[in-house]
């Protein structure tokens, strides 16, 4: 198959290093907080490790095994398994296609907000004026600064996906950026990925520590801390729970879209992979920990900064009303001066009700925000309010921008590596190939940058890749195990590590792993038919947030496409190659890999 030709990670660090920068991305900073916040604090963890020894550990060795032995990208190695499964990496290069059509997307915000970070006074901090510099603008006011400046002034967003316009220059420029940038971590394949991943893994974790110091010291950090790390156990009897652990697990290690068998195929053949595999599995799931400390904290101080200020309103209107003295009444002092008054003036107090506010600590920790709406918003608003905001801004995106990245990397070579193992692209250089894919997806990528591009980045981001993947991880095990054969798995892994796998591993691939992933299945699909009509978040200025709205059939058509496009690989590439095998007569299998670069 070429083994000797094809290039090699430079050391096991490197293979490693890669790995890290395109499993933890940007879900470990803005996903795993909000499940932790959604189900029980600290409680979450136990489910969360949990599905990580039972499922995430024992595929990610899977098909790094697998990368390793065919040294061949995913649909190359699928192929050479059994021409039958060829679909399957057919399906984790579609998968990775439209991921990377609009995850570059958010590196484009994360570079316009770096850009607009370099201020005297950060643009999301204080409203625009309106057009007769008569005071701000009314949107803004109706909403905040930090949604108005993401909404209207980042993404000049619609009313509606049905409501199109042109594309934002600003943000196609930035966006032309992220795919530039992109081409030239790759541009000369496994060697110039090799070199970046020595940045891009280590420094967001150098922001994350810096950030960890500064969260902690915040006025009200401590709150979101404690908050994280109180247990609320009963979580563990709710199914969700434990589903939205497993799924987290699932797509946090990158599983199905051939990321890991690409980056496996550069690998020496006798390389420990076994070791990797569980090191940054490990690595992962530790980080997701830490970036939940440093979002806590920040949660923390937001919600007490939040909570504080509305003590503060309520103060002010108890002073007015009742002619009180200035400092007769400290915010500490609110609830108890509330209770003396509504006593000794009971209809005065009445005359207000309505204006007083519920100031509630638990209920702003409550606030459970995940996505784009964690990241460029609830971190934007709690930013503004640090001291040297200007500072902490820039060190926030650019990590972001680091962590995109990274991820980036990972999904355009799941698509590169087994183009490359066609004859039919072998002879173009590694710059021309690493190029064309570049500005093909640059090119599809620039319709986010419209009016209406956020809600298809949405749609995308919710049925491009959650249903596919599931299915595609089921159909690999499956393979692996039923079709393949342990026995001959292990007899493979054997002859590159040395050792077979324990008894652990087998009963894993074997039983545990393909009844999780059934059941993750079967649930995605009740919850979808279940959920009636699919939902998007559309912005509503005049009510100044964000409503949901139902997708209209054209769109509820293009969710079922985007589901089915990549699934459909895998049973249409099967009966191609039965029909092509009946017509032709069976061939040996050394034939099935034919089209691969030999």
């Amino acid at each position: 198959m070429g083994q000797d030709a094809r290039p090699n990670w430079d050391n096991p660090l490197q293979f490693i290093l890669a790995c890290v920068s395109y499993a933890v991305g940007l879900g470990n900073v803005w996903r795993f907080p909000y499940l932790c916040q959604m189900h029980g604090g600290g409680g979450f963890l136990i489910p969360y490790f949990i599905m990580l020894i039972l499922e995430g550990i024992p595929l990610f060795y899977m098909e790094l095994a697998i990368g390793q032995k065919m040294s061949l990208g995913s649909i190359g190695a699928w192929t050479a398994i059994s021409p039958y499964l060829g679909g399957v990496g057919l399906a984790s290069v579609v998968t990775s296609l439209y991921l990377c059509l609009y995850y570059n997307v958010i590196n484009a915000w994360s570079f316009w907000y770096l850009f607009h970070s370099f201020q005297s006074v950060l643009p999301w901090s204080v409203c625009p004026m309106n057009s007769n510099r008569t005071g701000p603008i009314e949107e803004c006011e109706i909403a905040t600064p930090t949604q108005y400046f993401f909404y209207r002034e980042t993404l000049n967003i619609s009313p509606s996906i049905e409501e199109h316009g042109g594309v934002s220059t600003g943000q196609a420029m930035c966006l032309v950026l992220a795919w530039i940038l992109t081409y030239l971590f790759i541009v000369r394949g496994v060697k110039s990925t090799g070199k970046v991943v020595y940045f891009t893994s280590i420094f967001p974790y150098v922001v994350l520590f810096i950030y960890l110091i500064r969260g902690i010291t915040l006025h009200g950090a401590i709150n979101g801390v404690k908050y994280m790390f109180t247990p609320n156990l009963e979580q563990l009897l709710n199914p969700t729970t434990w589903i939205n652990a497993a799924t987290q697990i699932f797509f946090s290690l990158g599983l199905g879209f051939g990321t890991l068998i690409a980056f496996a195929s550069y690998n020496h053949y006798n390389n420990n992979f076994e070791r990797q595999a569980i090191i940054v599995a490990l690595i992962n799931c530790g980080t997701s920990i830490f970036a939940s400390i440093v979002t806590f904290a920040i949660y923390g101080f937001k919600a007490t900064v939040n909570y504080e200020n509305c003590l503060e309103r309520t103060r002010l209107l108890l002073l007015n009303t009742f002619d009180l003295a200035e400092d007769s009444m400290s915010i500490d002092q609110v609830f108890d001066w509330i209770e003396k008054l509504n006593a000794t003036y009971p209809l005065q107090f009445a005359e207000i009700t309505n204006q007083l506010e519920h100031c509630n600590l638990e209920s702003e920790l409550d606030t459970a925000v995940e996505g784009t709406g964690l990241a460029f918003i609830v971190y934007s608003e709690a930013i503004k309010n640090m001291p040297l905001p200007q500072l902490w801004s820039v060190l926030y995106f650019f990590m972001l921008l680091l962590l995109g990245m990274g991820s980036m990397l990972g999904n355009v070579t799941a698509i590169i590596t087994p183009l490359r193992d066609f004859k039919l692209v072998s002879h173009l250089s590694d710059e021309l190939l690493n190029g064309l894919v570049c500005v093909f997806c640059m090119l599809l990528g620039l319709g986010f940058t419209t009016t209406s591009g956020n809600y298809w980045f949405t749609m995308f981001n919710d049925y491009g890749a959650n249903f596919s993947l599931l299915f595609i991880v089921l159909i690999e095990v499956i393979a692996v195990s039923y079709i393949y054969g342990i026995k001959r798995f292990e007899k493979d892994i054997e002859d590159m590590i040395g050792h077979r796998p324990n008894w652990y591993w087998k009963i894993m691939w074997a039983g545990v792993s393909p009844v999780v992933l059934i059941t993750l299945f079967i649930v995605y699909i009740v919850n979808y038919i279940r959920g009636g009509t699919p939902t998007y978040q559309a912005w509503n200025k005049e009510l100044g947030k964000s409503v949901a709205t139902d997708y209209p059939v054209f769109g509820q058509v293009f969710i079922g496409l985007l589901m089915m496009s990549s699934v459909s690989c895998v049973p249409l590439t099967a009966l191609y190659v039965f029909c092509r095998k009946r017509k032709r007569g069976n061939q040996p299998k050394r034939r099935a890999v034919s089209t691969v670069s030999t």
